[in-house]
């Protein structure tokens, strides 16, 4: 009993969902033939090879489906050709999702900037932050000079600000208000820094900077119908791309389907979209190709645990069972690792695992899901399990951001790209929506 209870603590741990793979990770699964074929190396990685110019991309796809993943395969393959590159997660030190403006944004990359290119001279940005220092010191809550301050230590207080933005509500507009008349020379001295920083990388190298989980920027509307999102990714385009190196910005897939589309295009060219797994056919069929895919992500992980563990008659007490899972996830990998998770919690110390224990496990997910929906969003919910499309309005865009849509692409017999949408199988459950769609 012991030791089943130790393979089951493996097994959980096996499953993390915050946790992005690294590149070359032995459960990785390739799963671009159920995905669109949509690929970053393909898509991100040869725009940058082929132009002669900066380019300035946007990556977008629901919250968890694997975003991260994918981008530090593209930083690795980048670095594998030569490039510099600067990557960093702006959730985790830089910014807060529930309230980021382009201020944040560019702090993020001055700090990680000073982070990487340490072979660059700082003296740009130092003076930069001098001519603020004034304003900006008691907001840092420190009396001392800059000028008394070791050279890390001056570099450390761009840290110190990304910190008290990130974590310090009554701080963050007033830093703001400090920086935002000063964002176009704070990015000349970046430039000026990058600049100096090029000459200092290996003979024919290239800077690229991936700023990765902008996508969780929680949208925020304004009496005008503008959101904070618009001010980001449309109002501050210029400043977006206007760093002296190549830049990749995730952004939220709510965005890319919303009224300022055109615009986005215009600026940055088409977004690429990682959508979900498709486990499922537009006319509700099971996509058998998408669940097999499904079910090697759960068989890698599985077999790093313990190798000759069986996932039909070990793991799941039938493939039955294991289909029913995999299909609950609608092909969203941190749904699916957050099922695996609460079934073996909920395992009772011991394998298989039954169908009674994976449909608790659904039933607990389903009610985080339905509690995110609002009343007048079941209809919304409704007519796009019917049509598999979505309008272009906040109520869709929402449901979208809160990944209770979730986007599927796939290529028809005639070469045609297909997008189409549909409700997350985990609302499916819900009583609201059933009464409608019966």
């Amino acid at each position: 009993m012991t030791n089943q209870r130790d393979l089951l603590k493996r097994l959980f741990n096996a499953f993390k969902p915050f946790e992005p793979l690294q590149p070359g990770s032995p459960v990785y699964v390739d799963c671009r033939e159920v995905r669109g074929d949509g690929d970053v190396i393909t898509d991100l990685a040869t725009n940058i090879e082929y132009s002669d110019n900066n380019t300035c991309q946007l990556y977008a796809g629901h919250r968890g489906a694997g975003k991260s993943t994918e981008l530090l395969r593209l930083k690795e393959y980048l670095e594998i050709q030569k490039y510099f590159v600067v990557y960093f997660a702006a959730e985790e030190q830089d910014i807060n999702p529930e309230d980021t403006e382009y201020a944040d944004i560019l702090l993020a990359c001055t700090r990680h900037l000073l982070e990487h290119l340490k072979k660059a001279d700082p003296q740009p940005l130092l003076d930069w932050l001098k001519g603020r220092w004034a304003d900006l010191k008691d907001l840092a809550t420190t009396e001392i000079s800059l000028e008394s301050l070791a050279l890390e230590s001056q570099i450390s207080q761009y840290a110190k600000l990304t910190a008290k933005i990130r974590t310090e509500p009554t701080l963050r507009k007033k830093i703001r208000d400090k920086i935002n008349p000063h964002t176009e020379s704070l990015i000349e001295a970046i430039n000026t820094f990058i600049g100096d920083g090029k000459k200092k990388l290996a003979s024919g190298s290239e800077l690229v900077i991936i700023a990765d989980s902008l996508d969780r920027i929680v949208p925020i509307v304004q009496p005008d119908g503008r959101s904070n999102h618009d001010e980001i990714f449309i109002d501050r385009s210029a400043q977006l791309k206007g760093l002296d190196c190549h830049t990749i910005y995730t952004i939220p897939i709510s965005m890319v389907y919303s009224n300022q589309a055109p615009n986005l295009k215009i600026e940055y060219d088409d977004p690429q979209v990682l959508p979900m797994i498709m486990v499922e056919t537009p006319e509700g069929e099971v996509y058998e190709l998408g669940v097999a895919t499904i079910r090697e992500i759960i068989d890698r992980r599985v077999k790093e645990v313990k190798s000759d563990l069986s996932l039909e008659t070990d793991l799941f007490e039938s493939r039955e069972v294991l289909d029913k899972l995999c299909l609950m996830s609608g092909g969203h990998v941190r749904d699916l690792m957050l099922l695996m998770q609460n079934v073996i919690k909920r395992a009772g110390g011991k394998l298989p695992i039954s169908a009674r224990v994976v449909q608790r496990a659904i039933t607990e997910a389903r009610v985080s899901y339905k509690r995110s929906v609002q009343q007048e969003e079941w209809q919304v919910l409704a007519d796009v399990s019917r049509s598999k499309k979505i309008l272009n309005n906040q109520q869709y865009r929402n449901l979208l951001f809160n990944r209770c849509l979730l986007e599927y692409i796939y290529f028809d017999e005639q070469g045609e790209k297909q997008v189409w949408y549909d409700v997350h199988p985990l609302i499916k459950g819900v009583q609201e929506f059933q009464e409608l769609v019966q």
